[in-house]
């Protein structure tokens, strides 16, 4: 009796270390080398809470070079994590990842910059890169911390004659199915929260032949010209209430998209699909009902009387040659600000709430990956960034209070812009706010 019982206490005992390990190895293979949990596959309308995003646009990959800002990616991301933040929206340049028309894969491309001019986004010297390896490496270093990824392309070339392979809607959709596919095969597709066909659709792109279909459509002696046997009716070129856009080229822009939308569904419907618009844009004009998520747009510096009164466009950096205006258009902005907070807070709620509700009418997520002070702005010793820091502590909690998914801080959020990057404090008590929600 004594025997079976030391036997039977010996096997279970053997169960119990067995069952103790195989719970470790479990574990183990759960958590990644940072000690972060892996999550379950990215669902922006399950999520909890919003996500904290930072947009570093194509800076990730056109600054990864000796003596660039993103030279280091495990250094940047370890700092974006100590930060706060725990998503990033990043162009995954689907025009140099796919192949070409001929089905021929580049691996390495030069970027050739012409002028020196300051770039505050992307490459500031022609430089080289290898997309396809580096998207791979970059979005596994991203797994790996546990940052959600916002897939997006400004479309741009960059250098390059990519941005002239898609002549049409299909050649679109190929360039961006290749690319998913491409993220699929190296199991980097898991922690992706949407993709973002065209920034800022329909503008800030380089896809020529869409810009030339719709400038086509821009005047009807021209078209009727180019389309000799189209049955055209008149008010199909008369212009929408409050729209920049002819009737044709607004049918022209949803089917588009639509068309694109629904070709990508079909293989990837766990991924909402969508285009970011610009918050100048009419929204109202747009059928969303293709969308699997809502990005406007929004920043102060849209407001029409603060720039008439401050001088505001005086520190647009791509547009002014000359920095003589910058301290006095600076300190207008901030008397103004100062003086109209309360004003331009109603302003930009109104914004807010207009986007939730277009996602509840929809049934779909809505957030905001630019925004929320000035589109441009800089590190320079005549200015500051404190309107761009206090226009995000009022719009994160608008955007918190108005049920959004994902929210940005500012555009600046990359480590180029040493003014906001080195405030760690700011961005971590703003990134708490965000994450956790209402």
């Amino acid at each position: 009796m004594k025997k079976y019982k030391r036997s039977s206490f010996f096997r279970i005992t053997v169960v119990v270390i067995g069952f103790s390990i195989l719970l470790f190895i479990l574990n183990s293979c759960s958590t990644d080398k940072k000690g972060f949990q892996n999550k379950s596959p990215a669902n922006l309308s399950m999520m909890k809470n919003p996500v904290a995003i930072a947009m570093w646009d194509y800076s990730w990959l056109l600054r990864h070079h000796k003596y660039g800002d993103f030279e280091d990616w495990d250094l940047v991301l370890d700092g974006l994590v100590e930060r706060g933040y725990n998503a990033i929206r990043i162009d995954c340049f689907p025009h140099l990842v796919a192949a070409d028309s001929e089905g021929n894969i580049q691996e390495e491309y030069l970027h050739i910059r012409e002028s020196w001019k300051p770039a505050y986004w992307g490459n500031q010297f022609t430089m080289r890169s290898k997309p396809r390896k580096s998207l791979v490496s970059f979005l596994t270093k991203c797994k790996e911390r546990g940052i959600y990824i916002g897939l997006s392309t400004w479309f741009m070339p960059h250098g390059t004659e990519r941005n002239l392979e898609a002549r049409n809607v299909d050649d679109f959709v190929r360039m961006w199915d290749e690319t998913l596919s491409f993220l699929s095969d190296h199991n980097l597709l898991h922690d992706v929260i949407y993709v973002d066909l065209l920034n800022e659709y329909p503008l800030w792109h380089g896809f020529e032949w869409f810009k030339n279909e719709l400038n086509e459509r821009s005047d009807v002696k021209l078209f009727i010209e180019n389309n000799p046997d189209a049955n055209v009716p008149d008010d199909l070129f008369i212009k929408r209430k409050n729209s920049r856009y002819t009737s044709m080229q607004h049918d022209f822009l949803q089917n588009f998209i639509d068309d694109a939308i629904d070709q990508l569904k079909v293989k990837y419907p766990d991924i909402p699909f969508f285009v970011s618009l610009p918050g100048s844009a009419n929204l109202n004009d747009v059928d969303y009902s293709h969308f699997g998520a809502f990005d406007p747009h929004y920043w102060f510096s849209h407001h029409l009387d603060f720039n008439k009164q401050t001088g505001l466009a005086d520190l647009h950096m791509f547009r002014n040659e000359k920095q003589t205006h910058f301290e006095d258009s600076y300190n207008n902005v901030m008397v103004y600000w100062d003086e109209n907070n309360r004003e331009l807070s109603d302003w930009m709620e109104e914004r807010i709430v207009k986007a939730s509700e277009i996602g509840k009418k929809y049934n779909i997520p809505v957030g905001n990956t630019e925004g929320w002070g000035a589109v441009f702005w800089q590190d320079h010793p005549l200015t500051g960034w404190e309107f761009i820091k206090e226009a995000a502590d009022i719009c994160v909690d608008l955007a918190i209070k108005n049920d959004y998914k994902f929210i940005c801080t500012s555009n600046f959020t990359h480590p180029q812009f040493k003014g906001m990057w080195e405030d760690i404090e700011w961005h971590q008590q703003i990134t708490s706010r965000i994450k956790k929600g209402k």
